[in-house]
């Protein structure tokens, strides 16, 4: 029993001393590396989480642009329509006093239809009202007006005389063409479908008929109350002025659609 426990030893030391110990060195490039391989996992994920962002952000940020330019698209359109109806403050004042646009649509309603209908050229439906109140206004309006000035500082009998026969004609037919042409106007509007009572120019044109009126009953005055003369000429010469500030915001008008 003590002769194979002694050689068992001795065969233990003899393999032992056969192995190498460290007399070959091991590099360390033959190790395994698994923080190498961790960190560039890493930079590879974070890499792409980066790309990922930035496509992110760039299709954030183009959306952002097309809502801006969509937005912007909205507010010039806008500011076109505020351009067609204009920015005065006029339609706010009067707005009340006026009949119900939805009432008028219905009463000239048929009227439009028939229009409509017998298929008249474009540029005679949109520009026949201008016209004629043009003709109206200046020829009509401007010569009456000089026959007032006339009858207030002509010296001459003869020619006060005839002015003061004309002048309340002329006058008198402006305020009847003016009115009629006012349904002529609406008649235009309408059949072109457009607004009608909100825009500068129906605002003022219903002032100019209002002050007309006035005026045509002030000379029944002139006899109790000689001072109204002058009353009558001031207001006649701010009544013309007027319907000149209407016909060119008539113009504005017509040129806007």
């Amino acid at each position: 029993m003590a002769l194979v426990n002694s050689s068992a030893t001795l065969c233990l030391n003899t393999s032992s001393s056969l192995l190498p110990t460290s007399s070959i060195p091991i590099s360390p490039a033959f190790l395994p590396c698994p923080l190498s391989s961790t960190t560039s996992r890493r930079g590879l994920l974070s890499l792409s989480f980066a790309l990922k962002e930035e496509a992110v952000e760039a299709n954030c940020g183009y959306e952002a642009e097309q809502v801006e330019e969509e937005e912007e698209e909205e507010e010039m359109e806008e500011s076109r329509e505020t351009l067609l109806y204009s920015l005065s403050p006029l339609p706010l004042l009067f707005v009340a006093a006026l009949p119900g646009a939805g009432t008028v649509r219905s009463l000239f309603g048929p009227f439009v239809e028939i229009v409509k209908s017998l298929n008249l050229p474009d540029w005679l439906v949109h520009w026949g009202h201008p016209g004629n109140m043009a003709v109206v206004l200046f020829a009509m309006g401007g010569y009456g007006t000089y026959l007032g000035f006339r009858i207030r500082f002509s010296d001459d009998v003869e020619e006060k005389a005839k002015a003061k026969d004309l002048h309340p004609k002329l006058l008198g037919g402006m305020f009847f063409f003016f009115a009629l042409g006012a349904t002529g106007g609406v008649t235009s509007l309408l059949t072109s479908d457009k607004p009608i009572f909100e825009s500068p120019h129906a605002v003022t044109g219903f002032i100019g008929l209002t002050l007309l009126t006035i005026q045509t009953i002030l000379p029944s005055l002139f006899e109790g109350k000689p001072e109204l003369r002058n009353v009558h000429g001031i207001l006649g010469s701010g009544i013309m002025t007027l319907f000149l500030v209407h016909a060119a915001l008539g113009l504005q008008l017509g040129l806007s659609y």
